[in-house]
């Protein structure tokens, strides 16, 4: 019999150390990171019990419109589970969240999964789940990610636009200035996307002083000047390109491929997985053909980010 409590502040250490010891969690799903923009999100994140009390699982949710969903300010969602949990115990799982929301008149889940490149162990019990309780399949995004280990081969003009940009004297360095980075970010987004970043400078600010060693800024400059830069957030197998920025003067000369290339070597030896993020719009059904070939360019392919429906 599996029991349900909703997460409370004063558990804030419980949960934190049960993402620290599961089989997929990451920092995003600390509360340290999901906390910061709590005045935009009403929180429902769930905590599964055994029939002996123990912590088996935790599902980082917020609730909108009577609709629960794997939490909106969070990339990935879905249960975060303990090392033993198995099968037969996620059906457990999946038949108590029903129960709940039938008990707190919730209409409906829409579930987030997290991709199996960040798993520390094999953890998609949740997958089998949906499929057992009849769950929609809303979007699949594809993400491009380089096996480190084995990349796919680059081609020879991103090769000649890592020398140029050595030849222009330009390097990469790694720096704080989020500020700045941000404002180039959002000049580019704006110009081609009519958007904006999600995070805001000072945000990036914050989270990165709460986790140094997760939230990395680098960056190419011009004339002192940022012209192309990179954050990233980095876990356990995984280094994940949260935003890449690059101007016109950057794409003359060659900067963001050589911060792309000098990131996949610094990190090669160290991490499993180099993950560019999606390449795709409208809700995921427009792919950006030129934004996702480039992203190949330098030796990725394809993985999936899910997004789910149970009534």
């Amino acid at each position: 019999m599996i029991y349900i409590k909703k997460y409370k502040e004063e558990q804030k250490n419980i949960w934190n150390n049960f993402i620290n010891d599961s089989k997929n969690g990451i920092f995003m799903f600390n509360r340290n990171f999901m906390d910061y923009h709590s005045d935009r999100f009403i929180d429902y994140s769930l905590m599964f019990y055994d029939e002996k009390d123990n912590l088996i699982a935790v599902l980082p949710a917020n609730i909108k419109d009577n609709i629960l969903y794997s939490h909106q300010g969070l990339t990935y969602g879905g249960f975060i589970v303990d090392k033993n949990m198995k099968q037969h115990k996620m059906l457990d799982c999946f038949e108590s969240l029903k129960q709940h929301m039938k008990d707190n008149d919730i209409q409906k889940l829409i579930y987030k999964t997290t991709p199996h490149i960040y798993h520390s162990l094999p953890s998609e019990e949740d997958l089998y789940g949906l499929f057992r309780n009849n769950a929609k399949l809303l979007k699949i995004e594809p993400s491009t990610t380089i096996l480190l280990s084995n990349p796919c081969k680059m081609p020879k003009g991103r090769k000649a636009q890592i020398s140029k940009a050595k030849r222009e004297g330009l390097i990469v360095e790694e720096s704080t200035d989020f500020i700045n980075f941000i404002k180039l970010e959002n000049q580019i987004l704006k110009e081609h996307h009519n958007t904006q970043a999600v995070h805001s400078g000072e945000e990036l600010i914050l989270l990165n002083s709460k986790f140094p060693k997760n939230i990395k800024l680098y960056v190419v400059k011009y004339n002192n000047e940022i012209i192309a830069g990179a954050v990233l957030f980095i876990y356990e197998n995984v280094v994940h390109t949260q935003y890449l920025a690059a101007n016109k003067k950057a794409r003359e000369l060659g900067a963001l491929d050589l911060i792309i290339n000098e990131l996949i070597n610094n990190y090669k030896n160290s991490k499993k997985y180099f993950d560019f993020g999606i390449s795709t719009e409208q809700n995921g059904k427009h792919l950006n053909e030129g934004l996702i070939a480039q992203k190949e360019s330098f030796g990725g392919r394809t993985t999936c980010n899910q997004l789910w429906e149970i009534v």
